[in-house]
């Protein structure tokens, strides 16, 4: 009901110009005109020559704002949405691109944030990164050009940096209408730079909600040395660069190559790309939302970032979906707006609504049915050492709390051409591509929640060799489909309309649903390496065939629950298909059990996992302790 109210609330809006009637205490009401907003430009200057010609770039910033406010001398915060999508691809789930008019200005501004912000006395900030769009500039994918396109309008919005009227010219602008609280928020490469400009610490900016974003850009393309994609930063760089950057900024482009080489090793151009290690810089709350299935910016990238931000104290909150790189605009929104309507007003406006008292995680855990916790991990999530076994099927090996016997082993020849998938559909056969280790039936529920880690000594009998170890529930589920090309959402034809709109800039989008599948296995966490970067040392090299080598896998941070009845499986394996690319070998590899283990976090630690694996009667809910279970809300 409270997100059927929430809509109703946003299609029956006043019309532009007219009052609304009060608000609920704590909550900013649509009271201004979105008509009559004042739409302009600015180009900012980062105070960088990312391009060398000897003049420090400016960056396009787009602003719309209310004019009433102005008007009446009221100043207003700022939501500010920084990206190098706004002409190349477009933003949201309709890849929505920015318009101007014949005199160069803004008409629509991609996404909603505008249509429901500005009539509730917000400005509306969006910023081309530099070598995109109308900035000038390179793009140079996390690095220094891409933050200072932010952080510089951070600065010139609380009036540390300057502003014009005009690409080149003189005449300059300052931003006098607004408080200087900064909100910044995006998805994917936007929440990116909402990441590195909090951990610059950059005075102004309040909060930030990075959506599917990365934390690292070396773990975007690498995982412990295996290559992800088949492509570098550079690729990237050429896809997002406006035309004629291309042409200005050929030796960024070859620094990227020169600086990320494909080998998987750690270069300073990674290093300065990690704002993980910043994180105590950081000033700003943090609302973060994450795909689980996320397969394009994997959960490892939110896990490390929210690890870092406890450990600084930084106030926080998290949405977890079943989807992959989906916005939550497009998974939940009824709710979604409404919550990131109170952050905004909580963190910019300084209203007390009690938002920073409520649950931390919101966590799907079924298609549309959504669990809280006060804490994320939740309270009594302690780190738990499972070990592989062998079992009394050949290749097929057990899962528990005992150590292998010195001199058991397990063993599997690498096969490029498998993946996780064909590993748990075979997991109870002897297949030679991978080595699984079950528990019995659960006769509890058990849950994992955070990042998990698999430390193996293994024998490669080539001189390359990758790994990769999956965690799996063996047994059926309805989920939402992210493999299919929604990612888990399915679009619709009608719309849902969210704030104030025009001919311009409409502010109705097309409604999604679940897009769901039955499943017999679930693979919930992940984690892949290069066995020739077992050291640590960031560097990798040949190794020696015969010789034993230690690696330790950090596997992605998730929240799962796998139900009584269903099993847990621990998968090792060579290269995961599709995911990560092969070595230069094909290895058989041994795996020693007596010195491999997996740390788990696991709520209600090592006791949850003796009784779950007891085998006795279940004598208490389904709910793990610590889980506050509220109604399924269907969200269309």
């Amino acid at each position: 009901m409270a997100a059927v109210a929430a809509l109703l609330t946003v299609l029956v809006s006043p019309p532009d110009g007219a009052q609304a009637a009060p608000a609920r205490r704590g909550e900013s009401a649509p009271v201004y005109s979105y008509d009559r907003a004042v739409r302009e430009s600015v180009w900012v200057d980062t105070r960088v020559d990312s391009d060398g010609d000897g003049r420090t770039d400016r960056v396009a910033v787009d602003i719309i704002r209310p004019r009433e406010a102005a008007e009446q001398g009221k100043r207003v915060p700022v939501i500010m949405d920084a990206s190098p999508y706004y002409s190349c691809c477009g933003r949201g789930n309709e890849s929505q691109k920015k318009t101007y008019d014949a005199q160069g200005r803004p008409v629509q501004f991609p996404l909603y944030y505008d249509n429901y912000f500005v009539p509730r006395g917000y400005a509306v900030v969006l910023v081309d990164l530099a070598g995109t769009n109308r900035s000038d500039g390179c793009v140079d994918i996390g690095g220094r050009s891409d933050i200072e396109s932010a952080k510089a309008v951070v600065d010139w919005l609380n009036g540390r940096a300057r502003g014009y009227s005009t690409r080149g010219g003189p005449d300059a602008v300052t931003a006098g209408w607004t408080t200087g609280a900064v909100g910044m928020i995006g998805k994917s490469y936007d929440g990116t730079i909402a990441n590195g400009v909090a951990a610059t610490g950059v005075e102004g900016l309040k909060t930030i909600v990075p959506i599917g974003a990365i934390s690292s850009w070396y773990d975007y393309y690498f995982a412990q040395g295996a290559a992800l994609y088949d492509g570098g930063p550079d690729r990237l760089s050429d896809g997002i660069e406006s035309p004629a950057a291309r042409g200005r900024c050929q030796a960024v482009q070859r620094a990227l190559v020169e600086g990320a080489p494909r080998n998987g090793d750690r270069t300073p151009l990674w290093q300065d790309r990690d704002y993980v290690k910043d994180a105590g810089n950081v000033r700003a709350s943090v609302f973060a939302v994450h795909g689980m299935q996320d397969l394009n910016v994997r959960t490892k990238h939110f896990g490390q970032w929210w690890d870092a931000l406890a450990e600084n104290g930084v106030e926080r909150k998290v949405w977890l979906s079943q989807t992959g790189h989906v916005d939550p605009f497009d998974f939940r929104r009824e709710a979604w707006v409404p919550t990131l309507h109170r952050w905004f007003d909580h963190y910019l406006l300084g209203y007390d609504n009690g938002i920073e008292r409520e649950p931390m995680a919101d966590v799907e855990r079924a298609p549309d049915q959504w669990s809280t916790d006060r804490a994320w991990p939740p309270a009594g999530t302690r780190t738990t050492t499972l070990r592989p076994g062998a079992g009394t099927v050949a290749g097929v090996g057990t899962l528990g709390l005992t150590p292998a016997p010195q001199g058991a082993t397990a063993a599997f020849t690498d096969d490029p051409k498998l993946s996780e998938s064909d590993w748990a559909a075979d997991i109870d056969k002897p297949t030679p591509g991978k080595a699984g280790f079950i528990t019995p039936p659960l006769s509890r529920d058990l849950r994992l929640s955070g990042s998990s880690a698999v430390s193996l000594t293994v024998t490669p009998s080539t001189t390359s060799a990758r790994l990769s170890a999956v965690l799996v529930d063996l047994g059926p589920a309805g989920i939402r489909d992210y493999a299919a090309a929604g990612e888990g959402i399915r679009t619709l034809a009608d719309r849902t309309c969210w704030g104030s709109g025009n001919t311009g800039d409409s502010a109705c989008y097309k409604r999604t649903e679940a897009a769901t599948a039955q499943v017999g296995h679930t693979v919930f966490s992940r984690g892949w390496a290069d066995l020739g970067h077992w050291d640590g040392s960031g560097k990798g090299g040949p190794l020696t065939p015969g010789e034993p080598y230690t690696m330790t896998l950090g596997l992605a941070a998730t929240d799962h629950v796998v139900p009584a009845g269903h099993r847990l499986a621990l998968i090792v394996a060579g290269t995961d298909a599709g995911l990560i690319e092969p070595a230069s070998t094909t290895p058989h590899v041994t795996v020693d059990l007596s010195d491999t283990s997996a740390n788990l976090p696991l709520v209600g630690g090592y006791r949850a996992f003796a009784r779950a694996t007891s085998g006795g009667s279940r004598t208490q809910s389904a709910t793990p302790r610590g889980l506050e279970v509220p109604s399924p809300a269907h969200v269309p």
